[in-house]
């Protein structure tokens, strides 16, 4: 080195210099490009594909980068010295040392790491041809280093496995809320509601069941008066006890019964279905996906004693996703009267999880799935008329009880 002329060594400490911007920029865009959108473009970039190769051994990628950069800053250190000598005598050591750490830390560390981590692709890409021909010129040194770094971090009780990470649901939503630019609102609150599926159970949307209309099968007369008055497209049957539900009839089979001309009890007693059920605490992700595998769109949800609570439909578990449809919609607003005060009227059978919905409310749904049930919850008997309560931010008024049963509540949002 000190046969070389001063030109040459400045030439040389700034190709130093900048190879050691180059690996600085490679690691942090390496580590910063998005994989999802990596594993996209490996599918016609060829840079793309080898990066992504890379990235699958971060033990040689990583070691290939910091073997790559310690030897460039630590031969830049010495021509700095070498330099400083040549120019200024040996008392010039310290500040020539000073000078060129500031140097890297702007031109080879900050600038360079900073450029990377917001174009990560541009940097990455490119980088790969260079980076993978190092990590085979390199690969023997890296191994060898490798070895040693996992003897050491193995005494410390440090475990160096892999371990494939999947992604979690709230990192998937992260995801989702991140793609705003690009997914339509409608498009996106969908996509998350496809992920919240997993978290509601079929308990907190099923029709619950002193909704359900059911006649015995032993009272052929009651039958045939429930099918010229019924409003739902799908009656349960049961035998003796309402408890014991043996199946259910559709509509749509009556109503071809009718246009055959075929219609008689004992023709409608062969159009009962076996029923479906459904055991509770299952996620809407997995009883969406039974509803499928069996062919069927109405499930009876039945608790640990196998008594019926309600019933789930495939539609309510669509409209979790795509939203409430009008129909549907209209009757909730039905139950929720807004008052000119600003508070609101409402039927206590309301599900709490459309009522949160409605009103951005942030009702609990983990005790009860009904207005009336949190409130019994929450007061732990059959309250009275004068009862008010408070629940979280929310006021609570009883306007009206009928044979021990709540018909109407007032509510009223607290500041």
């Amino acid at each position: 080195m000190d046969s070389l002329s001063t030109p040459w060594l400045i030439i040389i400490l700034l190709g130093l210099i900048l190879a050691s911007a180059f690996f600085s920029s490679t690691e942090t865009s390496m580590m910063a490009i998005n994989r999802y959108r990596l594993k996209v473009l490996a599918k016609t970039n060829k840079n793309a594909k080898r990066t992504e190769r890379l990235l699958d051994d971060l033990d040689h990628l990583i070691g290939t980068i910091l073997l790559g950069n310690n030897l460039v800053n630590i031969f830049a250190a010495s021509i700095a010295t070498i330099l400083a000598i040549k120019l200024w005598g040996e008392g010039s050591v310290i500040l020539a040392s000073l000078a060129l750490t500031f140097v890297i830390l702007v031109f080879a560390e900050t600038t360079p790491k900073t450029f990377a981590a917001k174009n990560p692709e541009k940097v990455a890409l490119p980088a790969s041809i260079v980076i993978d021909l190092f990590i085979k010129l390199f690969k023997p040194f890296v191994w060898i280093i490798a070895q040693i770094s996992k003897i050491i971090l193995a005494s410390l009780g440090v475990k160096t496995q892999n371990e494939n990470e999947s992604i979690t649901s709230e990192e998937l939503r992260m995801v989702v809320n991140d793609a705003k630019p690009i997914i339509a609102s409608n498009y996106q609150k969908m996509l998350l509601n496809i992920i919240d599926l997993e978290k509601v159970k079929v308990e907190d949307i099923m029709i619950p069941r002193n909704e359900l209309i059911s006649v015995d099968i032993n009272k052929p007369g009651d039958l045939l008066k429930q099918l010229k008055h019924i409003q739902h497209t799908r009656l349960l049957i049961y035998d003796t006890s309402s408890d014991n539900i043996t199946g259910l009839l559709h509509m749509r089979d009556i109503v071809n019964l009718y246009a055959k001309g075929d219609f008689s009890i004992e023709n409608v007693l062969t159009l009962i279905r076996t029923p479906y059920f459904v055991p509770e605490g299952t996620s809407l992700a997995h009883q969406l996906a039974h509803f499928q595998t069996q062919k069927r769109r109405l499930g009876l949800v039945v608790d640990e004693y196998g008594e019926v609570r309600g019933a789930i439909v495939v539609e309510d578990i669509l409209e979790e996703i795509v939203g409430q449809f009008t129909s549907n919609q209209n009757e909730i607003i039905d139950e929720i009267i807004k008052q000119k005060d600003g508070g609101y009227l409402v039927d206590p059978r309301v599900n709490i999880r459309e009522l949160n919905l409605l009103l951005q409310l942030d009702l609990s749904v983990t005790k009860a799935k009904t207005l009336n049930g949190l409130i019994l919850e929450t007061l732990q008997s059959i309250p009275k008329h004068d009862v008010s309560l408070k629940i979280d931010n929310i006021l609570i008024d009883i306007v009206q009880i009928s044979e021990q049963t709540i018909k109407l509540v007032r509510l009223t949002k607290l500041d």
